[in-house]
């Protein structure tokens, strides 16, 4: 069983109604979901989804608004973005501006480690499918002398700081034994990153797709070293506690639809081509490698999940990346929590 976290202090009135919800749970499942929507389903009148600038297909879809039209019809759907990268739209949810969104697993962790002593605000609801890495690079022009991560050293990389980009790289650069520290960060976001990549401003460049894809097809450029091995997680969608806590069947209709997008888009991904080619205005080759290269998919939170992701926060603690050791049960809800949010198309 995955333990939440809980503070320290708890009354007795509060176990004897943790432990009678767990209980009716146990006797009928369907009665504790007709419990939760009955109490929880009115709370907020707004949802906000927030999106990254590298696109969503379920905004694209518009389904999570028709749903909501036919089941809670008073509740208007809001789009929230384009955020540049998964930092952005993480400040955004601590701002109460965003209650759900999809992130790497960077962006939590850096959020956690940066509150200390405060229950983060920002939790785990499901993980997505990770790809193979290819959609993923380190990448430096054709015609650079730098052959190989070793040639990093004191070389100037443009990424943005706290997202899987800097996984990527600090992973990289632990295998021919660098860290962070022994390169000159150039700070930026994905797309300034691009940018003072091929402005000459940055020796290399680590990005994903659709831009990597994009200058793939445009200029000459030579992958040092793509995500395979390393991208094993491929991030999470995530929630703000107050909202998601509060809205369970809320929560479970977002994940629905999703999850429904994922699996059309998996076995069709020339859908989500053609999504990029009219709302990002990408050549259409390469609206094709980028669908290509992507997965679509979610995956419950589970022990061996949260695991890994644990293993992701003590690797940056121990590169002296975050400047504190944290524990990621903290954004982890309970196991009725999860049963009452996460629909049962997601395995």
């Amino acid at each position: 069983m995955i333990k939440p976290f809980q503070p320290q202090r708890r009354t007795v009135l509060k176990r004897v109604v943790q432990y009678s919800l767990l209980g009716l749970f146990t006797l009928s499942s369907s009665l504790v979901g007709s419990l939760m929507q009955t109490t929880q389903a009115q709370t907020a009148t707004v949802i906000n989804l927030g999106y990254q600038s590298s696109g969503d297909p379920v905004k694209s879809k518009k389904v999570v608004e028709l749903r909501f039209k036919a089941l809670y019809p008073n509740v208007k759907v809001n789009w929230v973005g384009p955020f540049a990268a998964g930092p952005q739209l993480i400040k955004a949810l601590n701002e109460g501006k965003v209650d759900i969104g999809s992130v790497g697993e960077t962006p939590p962790i850096f959020d956690q480690a940066a509150r200390p002593g405060l229950i983060p605000e920002v939790v785990y609801l499901t993980g997505r499918t990770p790809s193979d890495g290819t959609n993923q690079g380190i990448v430096v022009k054709a015609n650079s002398p730098i052959k190989k991560v070793a040639d990093l050293k004191g070389k100037k990389i443009a990424f943005q700081v706290g997202s899987n980009a800097q996984y990527l790289l600090a992973k990289a650069l632990q295998e021919v034994g660098l860290k962070i520290s022994d390169i000159q960060i150039v700070p930026s976001t994905p797309t300034e990153a691009r940018d003072a990549f091929l402005q000459g401003k940055a020796d290399a460049w680590v990005g994903g797709d659709p831009l990597l894809a994009a200058v793939e097809n445009t200029t000459p450029i030579r992958n040092l070293r793509n995500g395979k091995g390393i991208n094993i997680i491929n991030g999470f969608y995530i929630g703000r506690r107050a909202f998601v806590t509060q809205n369970l069947q809320f929560v479970r209709v977002v994940l629905e639809e999703v999850e429904k997008v994922g699996e059309a888009l998996e076995k069709n991904p020339s859908d989500y081509a053609k999504i990029l080619v009219d709302e990002q205005k990408l050549d259409p080759a390469v609206a094709l490698k980028v669908a290509s290269r992507r997965t679509y998919k979610l995956k419950k939170i589970t022990p061996a999940l949260i695991g890994l992701q644990q293993g992701v926060a003590d690797f940056y603690f121990d590169q002296k990346v975050i400047s504190r050791k944290i524990d990621i049960k903290q954004g982890i809800l309970s196991d009725l929590q999860y049963k009452a949010s996460i629909p049962d198309n997601i395995k």
